[in-house]
């Protein structure tokens, strides 16, 4: 059996699985975050957040914040700009004093998407305020939580089952 996605019913189970993947990111091996405050947007139009991420990360140094405006697309085909059209990603950022700006897709970005992405991270705004721009696949988010047992039970119990 494959981990996939498909098992994911509708846009809110998998909003809630992303809010669950960055509840539970402290401590793990592949970054430096010591705890995460995920605040979601709520019932309605959200404006292009889905979920306010903050993360307390540590180096040798100092402990310092990132937060991450987190917008998640469960479409069945890739995500245009089209999807994206009523979103001024610029103002949210200013707005929610984030870092940046994540776009996780069920499936993935059109080429399109991905130009706009790029133009984003070359503006003035991204240089002068250092915002980052990324965006995760369908494919990321499953490599993401492949090793995550408590969210492979609760959202792929199918999948768990036959681990």
């Amino acid at each position: 059996m494959r981990l996939s996605l498909d098992d994911i019913r509708d846009w809110k189970q998998f909003e809630e699985l992303v809010k669950h993947y960055f509840d539970g990111v402290q401590g793990q091996d592949e970054n430096t975050v010591v705890a995460s405050f995920v605040e979601p947007s709520g019932e309605g139009a959200d404006g292009g957040r889905d979920l306010l991420v903050t993360l307390k990360c540590k180096d040798s140094v100092i402990e310092y914040e990132r937060i991450w405006l987190v917008q998640c697309k469960f479409h069945k085909e890739s995500v245009s700009p089209k999807h994206l059209a009523q979103t001024n990603i610029i103002g949210l950022l200013h707005q929610y004093n984030a870092n940046g700006y994540l776009l996780i897709c069920k499936t993935g970005p059109t080429s399109g998407t991905t130009d706009m992405f790029e133009r984003l991270r070359r503006s003035h705004h991204s240089k002068c305020f250092k915002f980052r721009f990324e965006i995760w696949t369908g494919g990321d988010l499953i490599r993401k939580i492949s090793d995550r047992n408590d969210l492979l039970q609760q959202y792929f119990p199918d999948y768990f089952k036959t681990r």
